[in-house]
């Protein structure tokens, strides 16, 4: 569905997004950028494009990512040009070619596979993931999807993830039978198993998460321990959706570990924010203000604070950019 918006909306949200005033707080500035997102046109696009100009990686990588969740094949030219751009921030790259691999356009196989033996493992590692993803939308298997289960699953989690579920829980909800402790033993051993390409690992993830139960959260949780971070990046993403208390402790070892990767504690911060959790407020806030925090672990923890205020609050949604307050040079909250 496209929404109609008048120019002067557009101006304001434009505003707000590029921070024209130089004074719009990064997490408003967040604000305008989802509901850009919520609106689906092509005016939308052309907007959150311009964003890439900007010297924060955080932001950059979240343009991308909310690109790719709209679907609009308008966005592939700068996606592509984002990606092919080596001197951009790995994860902002990573982050274009994921949101090709959503967009999920037969023409982007070309780009994506000129990148499979970049010298970023990250975004190497997206490249696969993302070619393997289209592959599997025009698969039957994929097809039938989008024809059938695509819509129910859509009611659970909205997004557009780089891998599908294990075939049997593409549905969305998992049936009491998938959450057995031998099916998620199986799961787990499949998200863990490296000889295994990174599409299987990820759909057993994905899997996981729709099954949901602490021993699912504990079953991901494990993927912690792998050595690439993109994958433990992509857990953690996995726990913003889940919105796990469980998952709390898991999350905030990986905030606090300065010998991760910015990756990987950035999405935590995120996850944490969402799950919103009285005891992760505290940690969030001194994660933004250490000054030996990388930056984008800092801009998280930002974002994450708005995010924990907003889920504590009385407000509609977190896409308000429409709303005159949210675009304003004023911090909504810390």
């Amino acid at each position: 569905m496209v929404a109609e918006v008048d120019s002067s909306t557009l101006t304001a949200l434009e505003a707000a997004l590029l921070n024209a005033s130089g004074s719009v707080p990064l997490h408003n500035r967040f604000r305008a950028l989802f509901t850009l997102k919520s609106l689906q046109n092509d005016d939308a696009v052309k907007i959150i494009s311009k964003g890439f100009a900007d010297e924060s990686a955080l932001l950059k990588h979240e343009l991308a990512y909310c690109l790719g969740q709209m679907k609009n094949t308008n966005a592939l030219p700068v996606l592509e040009s984002v990606l092919a751009n080596e001197k951009e921030d790995p994860m902002v790259r990573h982050e274009a070619a994921e949101a090709l691999g959503a967009i999920s356009a037969t023409s982007s196989k070309a780009v994506l596979e000129r990148y499979l033996n970049d010298p970023e493992r990250a975004v190497r590692e997206t490249c696969e993931i993302a070619l393997a993803k289209i592959n599997w939308d025009h698969s039957e298997e994929g097809q039938k999807h989008w024809l059938t289960t695509a819509k129910q699953a859509e009611e659970t989690y909205p997004s557009i993830d780089p891998a599908p579920p294990t075939s049997g829980l593409l549905a969305g909800k998992a049936a009491p039978e998938d959450a057995s402790e031998e099916n998620i033993a199986r799961l787990r051993n499949t998200l863990n198993d490296k000889s295994l390409p990174l599409f299987d690992r990820y759909r057993a993830m994905f899997a996981l998460r729709n099954i949901g139960s602490p021993a699912a959260v504990d079953a991901l949780a494990s993927g912690f321990n792998d050595d690439s971070a993109l994958f433990k990046h992509e857990i953690a993403f996995v726990f913003g959706q889940l919105l796990s208390t469980h998952s709390v402790p898991a999350l905030l070892q990986v905030l606090q570990n300065s010998q991760e990767s910015d990756m990987v504690r950035h999405e935590a911060a995120e996850a944490l924010g969402g799950i919103a959790t009285p005891e992760v407020l505290p940690h969030l806030k001194d994660w933004m203000k250490r000054p030996d925090a990388p930056r984008v672990v800092r801009e998280s923890c930002q974002v994450a604070i708005d995010m924990w205020e907003y889920e504590n609050s009385d407000q509609f949604q977190y896409a308000n950019g429409l709303d005159s307050g949210a675009a304003s040079s004023q911090a909504v909250g810390a």
